[in-house]
């Protein structure tokens, strides 16, 4: 594989599916590709994969889809970041052997998929995924959806990253002099919640802090999606940098300072 940004840049939510299941092949090699998914927290994510027909599962939103994924894991410090990280590193995997997927977080009937994951005490199962290959065509229902959330549309690299402090955007130009525009733009191409975009990155040297911005209804008693959405963003970021060669290590070292409204500190990556 080439750098990890041409990859990002090729996928896509997808919604509706072409109404077969996956190939065996593939799905056998997505499920022990899972098995060996680690994240820079050491929280263990575990990977159910679901056929719809036998659990009688579904969602509003999908058509076509036979399969799913779901991942649980154990209520605890930093599980929404490992969480975003693990799951969003498995999707891209079913991107490139070929499959469709799409982060759903809300629209669906969460306590039969939870039964189907075997939830165990303590557990939780914050988002599933559809696998199939997607159809020739979108439905009329998920062309609304994607104009909805303005699906194809991201914020200006500037308004997302910074240097030094919030007080510094930090423009595409400058991100090339410092090596680090292809990272900061396979951030920017991740998926998120309602297109919401909520990651703020501050480059200081050799370090990139991430930080939530964080918007109203994202939060339940069980997890913060819009700090799942972070563990996405780092997962990018780190993806690129490897695929570049370098080696980017995650630590929570809050460097302080003056922060925008709503917004909170995740961690930091120092490149090395």
């Amino acid at each position: 594989m080439g750098e990890f940004l041409e990859l990002a840049k090729t996928r896509r939510s997808v919604r509706t599916f072409d109404g077969n299941l996956p190939g065996e092949a593939v799905l056998k090699e997505l499920q022990t590709f899972a098995e060996s998914i680690t994240n820079p927290y050491k929280i263990r994510i575990r990977f159910v994969f679901l056929d719809a027909k036998e659990h009688d599962l579904s969602s509003p939103v999908l058509s076509g889809e036979k399969c799913y994924v779901t991942a649980v894991a154990k209520k605890q410090e930093h599980l929404d970041e490992a969480y975003g990280y693990s799951f969003q590193k498995l999707l891209m995997r079913a991107h490139e052997l070929g499959l469709g997927t799409v982060w759903i977080g809300g629209t669906m009937p969460r306590e039969k998929f939870e039964k189907a994951s075997g939830l165990s005490e303590g557990e939780v199962m914050p988002c599933i995924s559809p696998l199939g290959v997607a159809a020739n065509k979108m439905s009329v229902k998920e062309n609304m959806m994607r104009i909805g959330v303005k699906a194809n549309v991201r914020m200006d690299f500037a308004d997302l990253f910074f240097q030094g402090s919030f007080d510094t955007p930090l423009h595409e130009e400058k991100a090339k002099e410092l090596g680090l525009k292809n990272a900061l733009e396979a951030v920017r191409v991740a998926p998120s919640a309602v297109n919401k975009q909520p990651w703020r990155i501050v480059i200081d040297g050799n370090k990139a802090h991430f930080y939530e911005k964080q918007s109203k209804g994202y939060v339940t008693p069980d997890f913060d999606m819009q700090r799942i959405d972070l563990g996405i963003a780092l997962y990018h970021f780190e993806a690129q940098l490897r695929s570049e060669g370098r080696n980017p290590v995650l630590s929570v070292e809050n460097p302080g300072g003056n922060l925008p409204e709503h917004t909170t500190y995740i961690a930091t990556y120092t490149i090395i």
